[in-house]
């Protein structure tokens, strides 16, 4: 099975959500996460923390990784693990080549973007919007 996992950051200060610009041949221009393939011998939060690392510059002050969702794919051969990654404030990423813009933005829906595909089906669930709205509220 692959293994992959991947993060919206929320920003305790503003309450905003970060979103990244794919860049690419696979669904270019889609607003998504910072996320990828766990490695051979990572833990999820070990691939989650390099991925963020790779595809932002840097590995900001995270106050809490909270999941929020795993996905299993029909034939059971990729599950993806998403998370929420709490910052005490917004942050300015230095993308690396996978992604050619970002957006802090107000409400976890993502409405106003073209999402990837996989990320606007995760939003849409009733579950994970309460799930998200409790974030909001504790931070």
């Amino acid at each position: 099975m692959i293994m992959a996992c991947g993060s919206l950051f929320y920003a305790a200060n503003t309450k905003r959500y970060l979103y990244l610009l794919r860049r690419g041949a696979r669904y270019a221009n889609t607003w998504g996460l910072v996320g990828g393939t766990v490695e051979k011998g990572e833990t999820v939060i070990t691939a989650l923390r390099r991925e963020i690392t790779e595809e932002l510059g840097l590995l900001p002050a995270i106050n809490k990784y909270i999941p929020i969702e795993t996905f299993t794919s029909p034939d059971n051969q990729f599950q993806f693990e998403t998370f929420v990654c709490v910052v005490p404030e917004e942050f300015m990423p230095i993308l690396n080549h996978e992604h050619c813009g970002f957006a802090w933005i107000n409400g976890a829906d993502g409405k106003q973007l073209k999402l990837h595909p996989g990320l606007w089906q995760t939003l849409n669930f009733d579950c994970i919007q309460k799930k998200l709205s409790t974030i909001a509220a504790i931070f």
